[in-house]
């Protein structure tokens, strides 16, 4: 699973969800991309899932780009812990995703099996994904 090596803080504030996807909302890297639609967390585990859906489809064939790197630590709680005593120990890490991010791209594939390979990534996804690829760019 993915995870930074080292963080500045061990714990952060939950944050907001509003606004657009300024950064990393354009394809840099390959022929076709998978694109978020809404905002959300995506945990390393999904991330890790999404990745392993599209290699399998793929059959290893190709390059496959993961645009969005888990910081940002999540904690929790043990279970029946009685009020106070401080935040709870990171327990996963996701990655913020607001609309229009990039999650994945994929080059060097058949355009059908990388377009099959994308929406079975995006079932494994929290959040509402669409696919796009680079004549047919769009941004949100």
């Amino acid at each position: 699973m993915l995870s930074p090596k080292r963080t500045k803080f061990r714990r952060h504030h939950r944050g907001r969800r509003k606004g657009k996807s300024s950064r990393g909302n354009s394809m840099a890297f390959g022929e076709l991309a998978l694109q978020a639609m809404e905002p959300g967390w995506i945990s390393s585990r999904q991330i890790e899932a999404g990745r392993r859906a599209i290699s399998r489809c793929a059959r290893r064939g190709g390059q496959v780009w993961i645009r969005v790197f888990p910081d940002k630590p999540i904690t929790a709680r043990a279970a029946e812990t009685r009020m106070g005593s401080g935040k709870g120990t990171p327990e996963y890490w996701v990655a913020v995703i607001k609309p229009g991010r990039i999650l994945y791209e994929i080059k060097g594939v058949e355009m059908d099996i990388a377009r099959e390979a994308m929406r079975i990534a995006g079932y494994k996804m929290p959040v509402k994904t669409r696919i796009i690829s680079t004549n047919e760019e769009v941004n949100l």
